[in-house]
């Protein structure tokens, strides 16, 4: 286990096995999502019943890169889970199959947040005036580009024939250029 791991018992005495059953647990969360950073696990027995046992809360929270922590508290809220013969292992294991949720849930969040460029064409220029241009792609179309569309001011020194790259976007008229770069195999690299 590569991440710092952090336990604790409260209202009870701390176990050996419960302990390992615990590290094993946060391995597994740690296979779930490898850029776990850290991870703490509290284990608490709210109330000294005798007849019933105790009830258990488990609170474990999980630190991610660039976010503070992803926290998950489990303790019975059901009549019918908090009268029945309260288990401590039980406790753990919900809690950390809801930790596993969150974790599975934030991975998709993370994975759906990364953002996609749109890809990059390769033309050449088939026309060029004082302000605008056009681009012959490979398809065989003409796509429209302004001055200002061209990558570290380079529009002046463009001439007809010249490789450009181009990320094509729909504008008020169809299909155009929004940036365009000159190309490799360019003179002008």
């Amino acid at each position: 286990m590569d991440i710092l791991l952090e336990i604790s018992f409260h209202n009870l005495t701390p176990s050996p096995s419960l302990e390992a059953d615990i590290r094993k647990r946060v391995g597994k969360l740690e296979k779930l999502y490898g850029r776990l950073t850290g991870c703490r696990v509290s284990v608490e027995a709210l109330h000294k019943q005798h007849r019933k046992g105790n009830i258990f809360e488990v609170h474990i929270e999980m630190r991610v890169p660039g976010h503070d922590e992803l926290v998950v508290s489990h303790a019975p809220h059901h009549p019918k889970e908090r009268y029945k013969r309260p288990d401590v292992r039980a406790a753990v294991r919900q809690a950390f199959k809801a930790a596993a949720e969150q974790l599975k849930d934030f991975k998709a969040v993370r994975r759906d947040a990364v953002k996609s460029h749109p890809p990059m064409f390769q033309g050449q220029v088939a026309d060029i005036d004082a302000d605008y241009g056009f681009i012959l792609t490979d398809a065989g179309v003409r796509l429209y580009f302004h001055r200002n569309s061209v990558m570290n001011e380079a529009f002046d020194k463009l001439k007809r024939g010249d490789a450009v790259h181009y990320v094509e976007q729909m504008g008020d008229t169809g299909p155009t250029a929004a940036k365009v770069w000159i190309g490799p195999d360019s003179p002008m690299d």
